[in-house]
């Protein structure tokens, strides 16, 4: 197998497995995939996050964040404190039972990441990550480089 090969059925691989396995771990719960960063960046966060600060660090478009958070406060999992007619910058907080669960999800995440990275010493995982950041980074920059061509007509 090529690189290109190796890269792109693994990167899509790993895609599927962890939506999978989000929806599986979930499933008790009456939650799914999309629900599970939500959940646990606002369970790690010191301070209450804006729909829009959401959206920034789960890397979703605006659209799809609200739903998802139109959902989690429908279930008793978010509430939105909104002192504005447009709640994108109003706080969001964890009820007691979004507690709860992200909780869970962050202890399910520790034991996921331990069993992917099984067999891996520590330095090999630090290379790993930091590998998987540059190699992020850098696509971002090549895509809205060829994004900016064809803007200005190359």
């Amino acid at each position: 197998m090529d690189r290109y090969e190796l890269f792109t059925l693994s990167i899509n691989n790993l895609a599927r497995l962890i939506i999978k396995i989000k929806s599986a771990e979930m499933k008790s719960w009456g939650l799914k995939s999309p629900h599970v960063s939500c959940l646990y960046f606002l369970y790690k966060s010191n301070e209450p996050i804006t729909l829009k600060q959401l959206c920034q660090i789960c890397q979703q478009d605006k659209g799809a964040m609200s739903r998802n958070i139109n959902f989690l406060e429908r279930n008793d999992f978010v509430i939105c404190k909104s002192k504005t007619p447009k709640p994108y910058n109003s706080p969001l907080i964890l009820t007691k039972k979004g507690e709860e669960i992200g909780k869970f999800i962050s202890n399910k995440i520790d034991t996921i990441l331990n069993n992917a990275t099984k067999g891996l010493t520590n330095q090999e995982k630090d290379i790993m990550y930091r590998c998987l950041d540059i190699i992020s980074n850098n696509l971002s920059i090549y895509y809205t480089n060829i994004n900016k061509g064809e803007k200005n007509g190359n």
